[in-house]
């Protein structure tokens, strides 16, 4: 792909032109959810407010190359149109990723990002009496769906490779209704081998059914499950824009599953969604959508240059001594900081290089996204300098609160 197609965080506004002014960008997304109580917020960090536009900003699993060119071009034409509702620009995007699959009309679905359909998809089969079986750790989604439904909630452990013990999480009950599987996991961005996946859709209990989570899927160069869809298995995979297509602010993802598992015959959960709005998509939303579909060459380039630089960063850390939890296959890594990483990100802030989170499971490792070159250049100086900075005994008070995709939506 031509270097004129890869678009930084910062040249969105000059590229985008017409649709910029109609289309909110992902930070001021950030700023409009963090006003509103009602969304989640990180746990660490609680809401979210902006740093200054000179900060390297890699909590959050964004892509900064934004939206592809064609994406934009895409959009600033539909935006001629913009004062029509034309329902028909969303059913365009559904039938090429259809195509591209084979999958049957009926098939797939398409939301405001993915979030809305994966919360239908892990609340209808759970409940007081049916249990949710996740990994841990992993993406926080799934026990957030298990407290809402009152249901029994079983975290296991992933295996020493970063996988999801899927022969441990059949184990752990045969009360179960769900398992959820984010792959590659977050915030390892490991890989759970398909063999293993086939393995728990063939010996899992009558009845229940297996959510894929593949929001970074693209990044990795397995093979994704979407087959089994296609097979009638008892699976639900999800798939999303925000990541390798560079569109977390402007919302779309994908529910992919056969007819009787579709949000219209799960509606008992939850047909709020439907009157909130979460199945709409936007007319320039879906416009980019279909232009990120058509470009053969996006991913593969894009899944390149994250690998690059993510490789050349774990190489950095690697001469140094620093512990990295091994395997990522995604745009994030984990690394071992020797303290609470609440502290460290303090450390990290004050240098204005924004980090994201860590988990319980892990409480001294902070997970990391793969920016640009130059940011990852500025994050290294900073780790070095934050890490040769002795651990305080006292808990850090972080100066700004770092944003994170945990309180805005995939």
């Amino acid at each position: 792909m031509a270097q004129s197609s890869l678009v930084s965080r910062r040249s969105f506004m000059r590229y985008a032109g017409t649709a910029a002014a109609a289309v909110p960008l992902l930070s001021e997304s950030r700023a409009l959810l963090a006003a509103d109580g009602s969304h989640h917020v990180d746990p660490d960090t609680g809401p979210a407010r902006m740093p200054d536009a000179n900060a390297v900003i890699v909590s959050s699993n964004e892509n900064p190359l934004g939206p592809s060119a064609g994406a934009l071009a895409a959009m600033s034409a539909a935006m001629r149109q913009g004062g029509r509702y034309h329902n028909e620009a969303k059913d365009q995007v559904v039938e090429a990723f259809s195509r591209s699959f084979d999958l049957k009309p009926g098939y797939v679905s398409m939301w405001a990002g993915s979030t809305p359909g994966l919360d239908m998809a892990l609340r209808w089969n759970i409940g007081p009496g049916k249990a949710l079986v996740v990994g841990n750790p992993s993406y926080e989604q799934g026990p957030r769906a298990a407290e809402a439904m009152k249901a029994p909630l079983h975290s296991v452990p992933l295996t020493p490779a970063g996988a999801h013990d899927v022969r441990a999480m059949v184990a752990a009950t045969r009360n179960v209704g769900t398992y959820y599987i984010v792959n590659p996991n977050n915030p390892t961005g490991t890989m759970t081998p398909r063999e293993d996946l086939l393995w728990l859709l063939e010996h899992k209990p009558a009845g229940s059914i297996v959510i894929v989570d593949e929001a970074y899927h693209h990044f990795s160069k397995d093979e994704p499950m979407i087959d089994q869809v296609i097979a009638d298995k008892d699976i639900i995979v999800s798939r999303t824009f925000s990541k390798i297509y560079g569109m977390a602010g402007l919302r779309a993802g994908f529910y992919i599953a056969r007819p009787d598992l579709q949000p219209g015959s799960i509606f008992r959960v939850g047909p709020a969604a439907m009157i909130d709005g979460a199945f709409q998509v936007s007319m320039a939303t879906a416009h980019a959508c279909t232009a990120s579909l058509a470009d053969s060459s996006l991913v593969p380039t894009r899944r390149k240059i994250n690998a690059d630089i993510r490789d050349a960063t774990l190489e950095w850390m690697d001469k140094r001594g620093y512990k990295v939890y091994a395997g990522s296959q995604a745009n994030f890594f984990m690394v071992d900081v020797k303290r609470p990483g609440r502290d460290f990100a303090a450390l990290m802030q004050r240098q204005n290089v924004y980090i994201g989170r860590t988990w319980p499971a892990m409480p001294t490792y902070v997970r990391i996204t793969v920016g640009t070159a130059s940011e990852m250049a500025k994050f290294q100086t900073a780790f070095a300098k934050a890490y040769d900075t002795a651990p305080s005994m006292a808990h850090a008070e972080l100066p700004y609160d770092a944003p994170s995709e945990l309180g805005f939506v995939a």
